[in-house]
């Protein structure tokens, strides 16, 4: 059966990407839960640990805040009425479409981000099967690119990149190249260990001089996934890249939101955008900018 289903993958490339755009809008729909969920989990697993280590002196933290939360309980629910959200007002982009974006019980607006992530993960995933083809690579850069998906909006909403995403992706990259599928496994690691120490001896020196730490600790191991991926070669155009952008969006954000310069913008989104930029087109891109300098 899964052997006639890849052969059909091979002889019909259209069916091929169809079924990867269809079956990963499903899997946008579960990143919305990963991406809303999981940070609360982190939250109350760092409240439970401060009880079980303060006692007494966090008794004033409410009692809700240590219930159990996973990815797949309690049932969604709209945060608004409670309304339990049934599975035909759950199917990706089209319930939201159907139902105007509202609550089907209490007419609560429903944010446009969860049918975008839908749809962004779709878009982005035939992109990469489209690029590498019928593959046990193009399941492992699909891997990578979700993950990347729920890093770029944690961080974005959070300000933290978990470990517990970075570090798979990370190994993944490591596994990947074993055979040297992207670049030998010794440029992997030397990649990795560039990668994270790059930002790493910015961000001492940053504090050195000024006191106050100008990055997080998961912006190092985020460049350090993609060392592993594709070589220290393209780091310095990922650098280039994402500084670069995050360099326009920072001056964008203090003029139209009246921030100060001190204020705190996440980076990962960027490095997460240009690595995976890097990625299929790197070598391509590299090639053209050292052919204008």
């Amino acid at each position: 059966m899964f052997q006639q289903l890849i052969e059909s993958f091979q002889q019909n490339p259209t069916f091929f990407l169809s079924f990867v755009g269809l079956a990963s809008l499903a899997i946008g729909s579960f990143l919305n839960v990963v991406i809303y969920r999981f940070p609360k989990m982190l939250e109350r697993g760092w409240y439970q640990e401060c009880r079980e280590f303060l006692g007494d002196e966090v008794k004033d933290i409410p009692e809700k805040t240590f219930e159990q939360l996973s990815l797949s309980k309690p049932d969604s629910t709209c945060p608004k009425c409670g309304h339990a959200i049934r599975w035909y007002e759950n199917i990706p982009v089209l319930s939201w479409i159907v139902l105007r974006g509202k609550c089907s019980n209490c007419k609560n607006g429903i944010s446009f981000r969860y049918p975008s992530i839908e749809l962004a993960t779709a878009v982005l995933s035939v992109i990469v099967a489209h690029y590498f083809g019928v593959s046990l690579l193009t399941v492992a850069v699909l891997l990578l690119t979700w993950g990347l998906i729920v890093l770029t909006m944690i961080d974005l909403d959070h300000m933290i990149l978990p470990d517990q995403f970075v570090y798979p992706l990370l190994w993944l990259g490591l596994l990947i190249n074993i055979d040297g599928t992207f670049v030998p496994l010794e440029t992997a690691v030397i990649g990795a260990v560039v990668g994270y120490l790059s930002l790493w001896v910015v961000f001492q020196l940053f504090k050195l001089l000024t006191g106050r730490e100008g990055m997080g600790h998961g912006d190092f191991k985020l460049i350090a996934v993609f060392g592993a991926w594709f070589g220290w070669q393209l780091l310095p155009l990922l650098i280039l890249m994402s500084s670069a952008v995050g360099a326009v969006v920072g001056v964008i954000m203090m003029f139209a939101q009246n921030k100060g310069r001190q204020t705190a913008i996440p980076f990962g989104p960027y490095i997460a955008t240009a690595g995976w930029i890097c990625l299929l087109w790197g070598n391509q891109i590299w090639d053209w900018y050292l052919s204008k300098i």
